[in-house]
């Protein structure tokens, strides 16, 4: 290998380990989880057994609908992934 390769070669090492070094950081210091977990209660106690975050989250309009005991706010987020967030306990 030439010595300007070799250079080359050493630099693009040092960027590497420098971008991995800045994203180890960024990760780091990212907030912590605020979105409460799915409650552990009677109303839940079924969604905290399914398998299925497909099949639970197609229940959870049944309380949580406009019309529902439990409506969500009109700014909360897509509607049809409750469990991505509000994982079970």
């Amino acid at each position: 290998m030439k010595r300007e390769e070799r250079k080359n070669q050493a630099a693009f090492n040092i960027l590497f380990i420098l971008l991995c070094l800045a994203i180890l950081l960024f990760l780091l210091n990212a907030p912590k989880e605020t979105t409460s977990k799915l409650p552990n209660d009677a109303q839940h106690a079924r969604f905290q057994a399914m398998k299925n975050k497909k099949d639970a989250e197609k229940l959870c309009e049944e309380c949580h609908s406009p019309q529902g005991q439990v409506p969500l706010q009109e700014n909360h987020p897509p509607k049809f992934r409750c469990l991505l967030c509000h994982k079970p306990r």
